[in-house]
Formats: C-alpha cells, structure tokens, sequence
C-alpha cells in the first residue's frame, strides 16, 4: 500500500469508521472528498472541516463507543457525536484554536525549529453519557495518528478560550509521549518532592502549599485541587508538564502580544520551577523564551 492509500484509508476510518463509506479515490484530493461526505448533512461544518483539513492539516473525525477508566472520575461511556447541529460550536472552536496555535507558534519561531508538533492532528469527537469529563484526552493510536478525543459535553470546553488551552494542554501530551516520556524522565524527581513537601489532600492548607508550584490555575471541580497535583490521575507527573506547557503558551503570547507579564513569571518562583521551566523550553521550544531574565 503506498503511502497516499494508507493516508486516506486512515482518514475514511477515522471519519466513517465501520460505516460504509463514499468511494473518494478517483477524486483529486479523497481526504477533502471524504471530510465533505462526512459532514453532508450539514453544510456549515462542512465548511468549517474543510478549511481546518485545508490550513492545518487537521481531520475533525469521530471517537466510538467506549467504556472509559477515568481513575478519579470513575468509568466513562463516551460516544461517538458529530459536532453538526447544536454541537457545531465545537467545531468552530476547534478550529478557531487550532488556527490561532499555528500562527502563535509561526511568530514564536520565526527563526528557530521546534522539536515541536502542532498539525496534522486527528480531532475525535465523542459525548459522555451523564458526564462532563474528560474535556479531551490525547493518544498516538496504533496507525500512528496523533489523536485528541474531544468531548462536547466536556465541562472545560465552554468557550473558545476554555478549548483552546485544553487543546494545548493535550498537545504537549502527545508530544511528551513522542519524546519518550520525557516528563517522567526529566520532572519527576522535583515533582514528588514538591508532592511530598505539601502532600495532594484536597484542604485550603494543601493548595496555598502548592499555588507557588502550579503552572496554571485550573483546578478540579469535585476535589478543588489543582489539576497539576490531582492524584489518582494516571501519571501525575504527565499532567503536571502539560499544565506546564500551557503556561509557556500564556507567558509566551503575552509577551508577543504586549512585550510583558500581567503576573510573575513561572519560571521566577520556586527553585523547581526555574528548573522545569528551562528543561521544557530547551527540549521542545528550542531554548525560545521571550520572558526577561528573573
């Protein structure tokens, strides 16, 4: 099979699935003959699942029906849900965010390469059943396709702010993967000792411990703890550095965009933070950092 063939069977099964599917390979390009079939019903996600296809390289594809072990969040149904109709805002939010990460990290690097990857990126769509969680999770799935499943019920994904920094935040765990694990490798060792300096129970003692030590402020609705810190979460460590990497982003485009910071810098706290934070920057970010020295 050459390598547009498996191109494309990789997309008709993310966006068809087990379904039959329209016969695109006679089409100049089947990947767009595909993306229109799938969201025919639909003429503006249509539109809006073209243009991503057209300026990312990204495929708004559907998830499947699954029980999912959310470790906090006990198990998961989660569905497959086309974001046409009501649920079209995703898709416009999507899109909208991946479109502003491309051009964030076109200025960012505008003369240094990242070890970084941002596009071509599968978007599953799916819906728990009586849930709101998980917002999204990524994946590199056995087809080698860089995956985020993104959840239209998800409690995160409420604005196109809210998407954006969670596409972020799932992103970097893609990446980190892609790197080996760099982030148990690399952050461990600080991470439980600031885990063991301030403990993980959810108590306001607990959080003010560890404020300094968070990259960004999200926080778990049902336990108040700081999504960094938030155990019985896979490896905690993994959230920890992608919570990271979403401060880089807000620190970053703060400074293209105004030349300062509203907030002390991350990096300028804690000891482990300026350790993690240089790690990050020069294994992913190519040493670029627009934050002035502390």
């Amino acid at each position: 099979m050459s390598s547009a063939t498996w191109i494309v069977a990789v997309v008709q099964a993310l966006l068809f699935g087990d379904a039959h599917a329209p016969d695109c390979s006679s089409d100049a390009d089947p990947v767009a003959c595909l993306i229109s079939a799938r969201f025919a019903k639909d003429s503006k996600a249509q539109t809006l699942a073209t243009e991503l296809y057209t300026k990312t390289g990204d495929i708004a594809a559907l998830g499947v029906d699954e029980i999912m072990e959310g470790g906090f969040r006990g198990k998961i149904h989660l569905v497959p849900e086309p974001p046409i109709g009501k649920y079209r805002k995703h898709l416009e939010w999507v899109s909208a965010a991946a479109a502003a990460l491309d051009d964030f990290y076109a200025k960012q690097f505008d003369t240094a390469k990242p070890n970084y990857r941002w596009r071509e990126l599968a978007f599953r769509f799916v819906r728990s059943v009586g849930k709101h969680t998980p917002s999204a999770y990524a994946l590199i799935g056995a087809d080698a396709v860089w995956t985020i499943e993104y959840n239209v019920e998800g409690s995160l994904l409420t604005s196109a702010t809210g998407v954006r920094e969670t596409i972020v935040h799932e992103l970097f765990h893609i990446n980190d993967e892609a790197h080996k694990d760099w982030s148990q490798h690399t952050l461990a060792t600080d991470f439980k000792a600031i885990v063991k300096k301030c403990g993980t129970a959810s108590s306001p003692k607990v959080n003010a411990c560890l404020a300094p030590y968070a990259p960004n402020d999200t926080k778990v609705r049902a336990t108040g703890n700081y999504y960094a810190f938030q155990p019985n979460n896979g490896n905690v460590v993994h959230e920890y550095a992608a919570e990271l990497a979403v401060r880089y982003w807000k620190e970053q485009s703060e400074m293209l965009d105004n030349k300062k910071l509203s907030t002390k810098a991350f990096k300028c706290g804690p000891p482990e933070n300026g350790r993690a934070w240089r790690a990050l920057v020069d294994e992913f970010f190519a040493g670029v950092d627009r934050v002035p020295a502390c």
